[in-house]
């Protein structure tokens, strides 16, 4: 299994969005970066990621499941753009914010720190350990 985070804007589409849109989940559409979309083209059904609410929150706020891999983004005309389906799987306990993470020196190598304005990227297992148990989750 790997590990990933989402980042959007709150207003929008939001973790209370995700779960909204039910256990099937919704298309991670839009992206239009190169390296996020080959990131996509690399997550496999199952895999899990953080839900992170970027701009004035930066922090993440849950966790997603993968629930169908790379196809066709149909927000896309060109046929260039590929995205993944994602679903909501629980609500973070505590929400860790950016500033927590940087300020966590196993983390400092997190994707996240060194690259923040990229919206899709990925988490390593320790990375994720390490967040899960800042949130007051399983991660599992």
């Amino acid at each position: 299994m790997a590990y990933w985070l989402f980042k959007s804007e709150p207003g929008t589409w939001s973790f209370d969005d995700q779960v909204a849109a039910g256990p099937d989940g919704a298309e991670w559409d839009g992206v239009r970066n190169y390296q996020a979309r080959n990131f996509m083209r690399a997550m496999k059904q199952g895999d899990l990621g953080f839900f992170y609410h970027s701009v004035d929150e930066k922090r993440i706020v849950g966790i997603v499941r993968v629930t169908a891999e790379a196809h066709p983004d149909s927000t896309d005309g060109t046929d260039r753009w590929e995205c993944v389906d994602v679903a909501a799987v629980e609500p973070v306990k505590t929400p860790v914010t950016l500033d927590e993470i940087k300020a966590t020196p196993q983390l400092q190598d997190m994707m996240l720190v060194k690259n923040s304005r990229l919206s899709v990227q990925p988490v390593t297992a320790d990375e994720w350990a390490i967040v899960c148990a800042m949130a007051g989750v399983d991660g599992a």
